[in-house]
């Protein structure tokens, strides 16, 4: 079974379950024990044996402990620790209030997240869960929904920072071309081709666009109308029938000062973002032999560790804050407890996200598709980026990952371009990325994903179902372009079909919609 068609099963599995029953940790769950018992071929005691290692191999390996998995697990308690304070200062409220003078209308606070999350690109997972916390507090006063919240900061993180070089994925991605440009001589350099790879990602750039222009048509689609109408016409911010199932959010058990000021959140919050940022630095700069230089700072970065850091830093300053305050606050002891609660549920779906890719990896689906891909060379060189898109999305989707994608299909592509028209090269390693970030998005598994409902606050499924639809318009409207683009050969046809595809879908879905309403 592993190895081919049948290691399709444990993610469809996982998906199937997820739109029949919208119970994550269940579907989640079923996928990891279908794909253990693959394995081990319906032996009880060896899939048994392959879901604890699927487990504990995210936190320990080879006698060591696994540090990436343990830290990105303790940020995201820290986190919640540091919402609870900003939360129990009144700096949230105090916030909001300020904000909400300012920003008056509901679309000036969605254009506030979707532009800082524009600003914000070192790092997807440092974009998600920041934004989210200094957005909060406005698109709560302005009764924007939670799952548009999530929408809006998942749509500009990994695509805002797959466009970066000068970021932890910017740098990942020319390492990996680096690596293939030598293998195959082609005499390019990583960086140049890097760049000349940006207008190639029709996905990032489509899906980038389409947040501006979803919200200034307010063009919500699908279940997102369901959760905007709530929203606005009950402040009901969140589906109440999901409301137990909310990551990030600290329900009412944490008192609220009416002492607190706009620096008791901004204070913590710039806090966190220049010591996570300052320690990446540090930390590229430790690790790198030879020149140090912008790209090898971040292709050297210890990520996870810059954010435990960072996070830790902002909590102490919270702390702090909250200790100088008088008047009546909540017991300092609760109000950690109800961070670290408020975490559980995202780090719940995360670890078993991170076992369901374990297990996918084990069954071989990645492998699978990447086999068909190298089998099916029988096309012609024109259709690669379009082919190359297509595969990389359904892989992203299936897997969960889209950097575990880079690593897969950026060799194959380049491959075969290199192989049949080196012309191919650049575009075809930009069509991966831009597949691997759309399956990214329509992916329950991934922990982008994840990690943007958690900053939203937004159930998790909640998030996955609304945003799908317009995914899907970014990546047909990508789709045509990359058809375009190999008939006519042109960069430019292929940019602007892409834009004005997306352009001409959503201008009948805003049609038919106002017809609905």
């Amino acid at each position: 079974m592993e190895g081919t068609i049948w290691s399709l099963v444990p993610p469809l599995v996982v998906i199937i379950l997820v739109l029949l029953t919208r119970k994550v940790l269940l579907s989640l769950g079923a996928g990891i024990v279908v794909g253990a018992l693959m394995i081990a071929e319906f032996d009880v005691i060896e899939a048994l044996n392959q879901i604890w290692s699927s487990f504990i191999g995210n936190f320990y390996v080879d006698g060591a402990i696994e540090t990436w998995g343990v830290q990105l697990i303790l940020f995201l308690l820290l986190l919640g620790v540091l919402i609870a304070f900003l939360t129990a200062t009144g700096g949230a409220r105090a916030f909001g209030r300020w904000a909400i003078e300012r920003i008056q209308t509901r679309e000036g606070s969605q254009y506030t997240t979707g532009l800082l999350g524009l600003g914000i690109f070192i790092d997807d997972y440092f974009n998600s869960l920041t934004i989210g916390q200094v957005s909060r507090p406005i698109t709560d006063r302005q009764n924007v929904s939670r799952a548009k919240l999530a929408y809006l900061i998942d749509s500009t993180s990994a695509p805002v920072t797959v466009l970066m070089p000068i970021s932890s994925w910017g740098a990942y991605i020319i390492g990996t071309i680096g690596v293939i440009i030598a293998d195959h001589e082609l005499g390019y350099q990583a960086f140049e081709t890097f760049v000349r790879m940006i207008p190639f990602n029709f996905y990032a750039i489509a899906a980038i666009i389409l947040v501006f222009v979803v919200i200034r048509l307010n063009l919500d689609i699908g279940l997102m109308r369901q959760h905007e109408k709530r929203a606005k016409s009950t402040g009901e911010l969140i589906d109440p029938l999901n409301k137990g199932d909310i990551p990030g959010d600290l329900k009412d058990d944490v008192h609220e000062s009416e002492r607190g000021y706009i620096y008791h959140l901004v204070a913590p919050i710039l806090i966190l973002i220049g010591a996570t940022v300052i320690t990446m630095v540090v930390t590229g700069i430790d690790a790198t032999e030879g020149d140090v230089s912008l790209v090898s700072i971040f292709a050297n970065t210890n990520v996870n560790y810059s954010l435990c850091l960072g996070g830790a830093i902002a909590v102490v300053s919270s702390m702090a804050l909250y200790f100088m305050q008088k008047g009546e606050k909540t017991n300092f002891f609760r109000v950690v407890w109800e961070g670290i609660k408020a975490m559980l549920p995202a780090i719940y779906i995360l670890v078993l996200a991170w076992m369901t890719v374990s297990i996918i990896g084990g069954i071989g689906t990645d492998a699978y598709l990447a086999q068909k891909v190298e089998e099916d060379w029988n096309f012609t060189i024109t259709y690669l980026p379009i082919i190359v898109f297509m595969i990389s999305g359904f892989m992203a989707f299936a897997t969960g990952t889209s950097w575990g994608t880079f690593g897969i299909m950026l060799p194959i592509a380049g491959s075969i371009a290199a192989s049949m028209d080196p012309n191919f090269f650049v575009p075809a390693l930009a069509a991966v990325l831009a597949g691997s970030v759309f399956g990214d998005h329509c992916s329950p598994i991934s922990d982008t994903t994840v990690l943007s409902s958690t900053g939203a606050g937004s159930n998790h499924i909640d998030h996955v179902m609304t945003q799908i639809p317009y995914a899907i318009i970014a990546a047909v409207s990508s789709l045509a372009g990359y058809l375009l683009y190999g008939l006519t050969g042109s960069l430019i046809v292929g940019l602007l079909v892409t834009i004005g595809f997306m352009f001409l879908i959503v201008y009948f879905v805003h049609r038919k919609v106002r017809e609905v309403q």
